[in-house]
Formats: C-alpha cells, sequence, structure tokens
C-alpha cells in the first residue's frame, strides 16, 4: 500500500511519546440503534468507519460528539445545532423510548488516565456534568443540501439585495481549498446580504469570474464550507459521509488535508464512508468495518482492506463462499491454484483479501464460532503462523514459496508467458530476489521488464500452479473449501 507523504507525517507524530495530550481511546455503546455493549477503539489520529447502511456508523459519531463538554471559545466557533449532549442524538419520540442506555468512554488527558459513563437507566440522561471538555466538531449531512434547497435562502435570491459583509480565505485555506479541489481559485469567501445577518453564502472567484454558492457545484459548496469550519487545537472532529459530492481525486486530497491538519493541531478525527478511495489513502490500523451480527448487536473488524469492506457492502455476484485472504498477492496465488486444481470452485467462490493479519485472526473466530451466514474459509500466509478457524496457505510467506519453486525449475515457461527473453527474465528475477524484503521481490522483478507487477504474479501462479504444485499440496488449499460447501448443503 502507497501512503502520502501526509500519512506518513502524521503516523510518525501519533507513534511518538508526548503527542495528542487530549486522546479519546475507546467508547462502549449499549442499548442504542442495535448496539449491545461494542467497543469502538481509536487507533489512529483519523478513524474511517464503512459499513452497510443502518449498521451504526453515525451512532458512533453521535455517541462519541456526546461524551465531551463543547469547549467554548467565541461565539462563532461554538457547534450550532445539535452534538453538545447524548438527548440531542437520541431522543424519544413516538416509535422510540430510549432506556437502559449506556456510553462508557476512556482516554486521556495529559498525564492523566479519563474515564466515565453516560447513561440514561430510565427516563433521564445521567453523566453530564463531569464530562471532560474539549472543543468537539461535529459536521453531519447538512452540509450537502444544496444552497437554493436551505431553509430561508430563497427570500435572499426573491429579494433585491446587496453583499453586507463577508470573511475572505486567507491565502492558507485558499491554497488548500484549491489543492483539493485541482483548480486555482482567486479568492474565496462566506459573505452575508443586507437582507439576512444569519444565513451565509460562499462566493468563489475563478478565472477572474465570481460564482455564489446559488451556483456552484455540489462538492465546491460542500469543501468551501468544511474548510471555513474552525478546529481549534486538540478539537474531536466528527464527519459523516466524509466522501459525499466529490470526486475520486478530490476525496483523496482532503484525506491528505485532513492529515495536515491533524498532525499540526493534533486532532482526533473519526469520519464515516462508502468509499474505497477514503480507506486506500488511510493506513490498515485507522479503518474499522462496522456489520450487525447475526445474534444481534455489532461486529467492529479493525484493518479491513478497501476490497472486503466493498464486497462486504456489495452482493451483486452470487457466489456460494467467501474465501478470505490476506492481501491480492493471495488473492490471485489461490485463484490459479483452484483454476488449475479445482476449477469448479472459481465461479462458486469469492476470493476477498481482508487486509492486516489481525483481521484474519478476527474472521477465523468468526469462522469457528460459525457467525457467518454462508459458507467461509479465511486462510493466513505461511509466515504468519496457525490462528484459530484459520487454514495455512503455504508453509512460507507466497512470494518465498512461488519465486524459490520457479528458481529451481529455472524460470521454466516464464519467457513465454511474460514474452520476455530467458536471460532476462533470470536476471531480473534473480537480482529481485537478492532483496531481503520478500514482498517487494514481485515489483522488483516486473520493473526492468517493463511490465506491472500484478501481470508478473499472476503469470507466476498460473506456471507455478501448472507445472510445480502437485495436487496432494493442492488438496490444502481445496479441500476446506469444498468442505465449508459440503457443510453447507447438509
Amino acid at each position: 500500500m502507497i501512503q502520502s507523504n501526509e500519512i506518513r507525517r502524521l503516523t510518525a507524530k501519533w507513534n511518538s511519546s508526548t503527542a495528542w495530550p487530549k486522546r479519546l481511546e475507546w467508547i462502549e455503546i449499549k442499548g442504542l440503534r442495535g448496539w449491545t455493549g461494542q467497543r469502538f477503539e481509536l487507533r489512529y489520529p483519523i478513524m474511517a468507519i464503512v459499513g452497510e447502511n443502518g449498521v451504526g456508523k453515525s451512532t458512533i459519531l453521535h455517541s462519541a460528539t456526546a461524551v465531551y463538554t463543547p469547549a467554548q471559545t467565541t461565539p462563532k466557533q461554538l457547534v450550532k445545532g445539535r452534538g453538545q449532549f447524548a438527548s440531542d442524538f437520541f431522543p424519544n419520540t413516538t416509535w422510540d423510548t430510549i432506556t437502559g442506555a449506556e456510553i462508557r468512554y476512556s482516554g486521556r488527558e495529559g498525564d492523566k488516565p479519563l474515564s466515565g459513563t453516560i447513561r440514561k437507566p430510565t427516563k433521564q440522561w445521567l453523566g453530564n456534568s463531569t464530562r471532560p471538555t474539549r472543543p468537539v466538531r461535529y459536521i453531519d449531512l447538512s452540509r450537502i443540501q444544496p444552497i437554493p434547497a436551505r431553509v430561508g435562502y430563497s427570500k435572499i435570491t426573491k429579494t433585491a439585495h446587496h453583499e453586507a459583509s463577508s470573511t475572505p480565505f486567507d491565502k492558507y485555506r485558499l491554497a488548500r481549498l484549491s489543492q483539493i479541489m485541482g483548480r486555482d481559485f482567486d479568492t474565496a469567501k462566506m459573505a452575508l446580504t443586507d437582507i439576512d445577518s444569519v444565513r451565509t453564502v460562499p462566493v468563489l472567484g475563478h478565472q477572474g469570474a465570481s460564482y455564489s454558492g446559488f451556483h456552484q457545484g455540489a462538492g465546491e459548496t460542500t469543501i468551501t464550507e468544511l474548510l471555513q469550519t474552525d478546529l481549534p487545537q486538540y478539537s474531536l472532529v466528527l464527519i459523516d459521509e466524509v466522501e459525499t459530492s466529490l470526486h475520486p481525486r478530490a476525496q483523496r486530497r482532503l484525506i491528505r488535508d485532513l492529515a495536515e491538519r491533524a498532525r499540526e493541531l493534533e486532532l482526533q478525527i473519526i469520519l464515516t464512508t462508502h468509499s474505497p478511495y477514503i480507506l486506500e489513502e488511510l493506513p490498515f490500523e485507522a479503518r474499522a468495518h462496522v456489520s450487525i451480527s447475526p445474534g444481534g448487536g455489532r461486529t467492529v473488524i479493525y484493518g479491513v482492506s478497501p476490497e472486503f469492506a466493498m464486497t462486504k457492502m456489495d452482493d451483486v455476484p452470487q457466489y456460494e463462499c467467501d474465501v478470505y485472504v490476506e492481501d491480492k498477492r493471495a488473492q490471485i496465488m489461490v485463484t490459479e491454484i483452484l483454476a488449475k486444481h479445482a476449477p469448479s470452485l472459481i465461479s462458486r467462490c469469492q476470493i476477498i483479501p481482508y487486509g492486516a493479519a489481525s483481521v484474519g485472526q478476527s474472521l477465523g473466530i468468526m469462522v469457528h464460532n460459525q457467525r457467518f451466514p454462508r459458507p467461509s474459509v479465511v486462510f493466513r500466509d505461511g509466515d504468519q503462523g496457525d490462528s484459530i478457524g484459520c487454514t495455512r496457505l503455504s508453509d512460507d510467506a507466497p512470494e518465498r514459496i512461488v519465486f524459490e519453486a520457479l528458481k529451481a525449475s529455472n524460470w521454466n515457461k516464464m519467457s513465454d508467458r511474460l514474452g520476455r527473453s530467458h536471460a532476462d527474465i533470470v536476471d531480473s528475477f534473480s537480482q529481485a530476489m537478492l532483496l531481503g524484503n520478500h514482498h517487494e521481490w514481485v515489483n522488483q522483478a516486473a520493473s526492468p521488464l517493463m511490465l506491472g507487477g500484478d501481470i508478473v504474479w499472476q503469470a507466476m501462479c498460473a506456471v507455478w500452479a501448472d507445472t510445480i504444485l502437485n495436487s496432494q499440496d493442492a488438496k490444502a488449499i481445496v479441500q476446506p473449501i469444498e468442505d465449508a460447501l459440503l457443510k453447507a448443503t447438509n
């Protein structure tokens, strides 16, 4: 996974011993929107929560917001609307009665540990008076509503008006706006009219032309209003569906911008998303997948891959069995094994890279406890050791297994598969194996051949599975999948 410089810098500071003196470490949610006491951990300054609609992503944001009494600086910096109390987010209605609810939390205030509980045993929420104080910024989905459709804004368009005042972006925020949107803006400001002293209108200048939020694209308005939000040092920032209205490049740039803000101001940011581009920008520890457990409650898995998260939210393919592997290299390896030794299983199995090895451990436990709704098999790379509910993919890392076997065969058939001379194949592959990190072998071998790493690895696995892997060794991979499918039909 290629990380941006912004993420690398953020990670380095987060791992230092003195950073983030105000730190929320975890919250536990019970009795709210299907949560039955599960814990959500903040393992990185930016935590991205992914999952289907209705699994409880926004509940995490609301609960985290309710943990703190927002620090007040100036009136313009106060959180507008909801967000100060749990009752703002979890009200009683004709259809919903909240009782037996509890939000437990733990964190740090400087050198002192922080812990507490906000609870509603019967009619009233308790624990608000003992909440710690911290700047909190909750940025909800109201920001994506078009300016013309917002309450009260139609009056501006229907009445003769002039600009009464404005707050221009300084050079720093203007540069951030231009960077995220990929367009050089001349000016940006939040303006007030002479007929409404409350409702601000974003106004942008580009190539000498000026246009307001009434004529902007949704993404421009969203980012402009997001950047004008004041973020004091040590703030807790919560953003619902961060990618809304933004194209993929803008999504990536926004995460990098937030990473810089988090590092400079020691912010903690929790965001919800359905976007693989957001997840790809963040390290494994920053990703959390939330799902509804078969027996009720919620399951939180950390360190998931974008592929895992997207697969869990899209069920168009009608696969019978989910096969979980550590990464794309293992995915290609298993695919080629099945293609040669069990081709009938290819169309029945969905092979999903899960990401961090710890995710494989969690998935294995879920398989062992029969918590998946359909047949599932979890493979771990051979260099990761044994784990309950998991099957070892090999006795060593996939790269070592395939490279060393093909080297022993003098790289048989690789020249034909890749369309390169045998001498070039031998030279590039042998040089790659001199590197200490076997994870780099594929790309190192592919580079001199002017080929992509995935193309080279697929060819290697295909040749290895066809000419070297014997049926008995292949059975160790095929059999667990067949057993899982057979068990489901009995």
